[in-house]
């Protein structure tokens, strides 16, 4: 005779509880007041009995499919990016959905059939996600789902957002070259005018202002944001008549560009020129020697606050409005000196 499945009933007699209580443990209802200890004892009991929630009669009973949507241009095959798509898997099945993740490769077709294809799945809520910073105006065909943007901004300002501080990256990059020491400081910089190319230079400038260093164009070049492009933009400031002493990168890969005409002109990192840049993509910051200090983007961060304030505006639709900006944690390694010349 097969064992009766224990119930909920059972699990809040055996943790000494309230049903209710068992339930807003279990379904990890985030506006439910329950202490660290109660939350505990309600999860070894529901262990202890193997009791696990009916998911598909809790999404029938209020009319949802527990599932949420990634939708991306090229995040699922970017490297540096995979942080968004842990983080958000990570806290939506804490949360108990499931995550389904759609890429259109930049394609509009491919986009318009992946939204009919999370629409037939009748998900709960999408995040719409870019592999960069920028503008965008969402898919008409999204327009009743609940939406939360990951990394882009819109004009429709309805739109929940999160994207990382650009200004603040900026402005802390530069602070961090002036804390060394250095007053003669080249901004390499994308050529591409996108929210994280303005607000890097203007906290770049006002960081320079701030410290009475006086911002001069002849220290900023612009190029496009890859290696190449770093690497033309480097030795264009340091073949200069009075190059600079340290060198910010836009990003990374701009970074590595810079380490390549340090190197073609006999400089050492970071005696001859210290190095700074965005991004802390590992495979760069950890294999350049020395190693680059940076400023970690907030990919993972973005994925869990994208997917915690989706559930949160299902739960309560009346939530305000959030136009979030991240941190970028700087993450020292052996780029960044004192300068041996002023």
């Amino acid at each position: 005779m097969a064992t009766p499945r224990p119930t909920i009933q059972d699990v809040a007699l055996q943790a000494g509880v309230s049903p209710t209580t068992v339930s807003h443990v279990l379904n990890r209802v985030s506006s439910a007041r329950v202490n660290e200890a109660t939350r505990r004892r309600v999860e070894e009991a529901a262990a202890l009995l193997g009791y696990t929630p009916n998911g598909l009669a809790r999404g029938l009973r209020r009319q949802r499919s527990q599932t949420l949507a990634l939708l991306s241009d090229r995040i699922a095959t970017t490297p540096f990016a995979g942080g968004i798509i842990l983080g958000a898997q990570e806290k939506a099945a804490e949360l108990g959905f499931v995550l389904m993740l759609y890429s259109t490769g930049e394609d509009p077709d491919v986009e318009e059939r992946e939204i009919r294809t999370l629409l037939q799945h009748q998900v709960d809520g999408v995040i719409y996600a870019t592999w960069y910073h920028r503008r965008v105006s969402t898919p008409a065909s999204l327009g009743r789902t609940p939406l939360v943007l990951l990394d882009c901004t819109s004009d429709d300002a309805s739109l929940p957002s999160v994207v990382p501080d650009e200004y603040n990256a900026g402005r802390v990059a530069t602070q961090e070259l002036i804390r060394h020491g250095h007053r003669r400081i080249g901004f390499v910089t994308n050529i591409d005018q996108v929210p994280a190319t303005l607000g890097r230079l203007h906290g770049h400038r006002d960081a320079l202002n701030a410290a009475d260093i006086p911002f001069t164009g002849d220290l900023v070049a612009a190029d496009v944001s890859e290696t190449s492009g770093g690497y033309r933009t480097a030795l264009q400031l340091l073949t200069g008549s009075n190059p600079p002493t340290a060198i910010f990168a836009y990003n990374d890969r701009m970074a590595m560009g810079v380490y390549r005409a340090a190197r073609e002109l006999n400089l050492d990192i970071p005696k001859d020129l210290s190095v700074i840049s965005i991004d802390n993509q590992e495979i760069i910051a950890e294999g350049l020697h020395p190693g680059l200090t940076t400023l970690q983007l907030p990919h993972y961060q973005m994925g869990v606050w994208a997917v915690q304030h989706l559930v949160e505006r299902l739960e309560h639709h009346d939530l305000p409005i959030q136009h979030l900006e991240l941190p970028c944690p700087i993450v020292h390694r052996a780029s960044v000196a004192t300068p041996a010349r002023q």
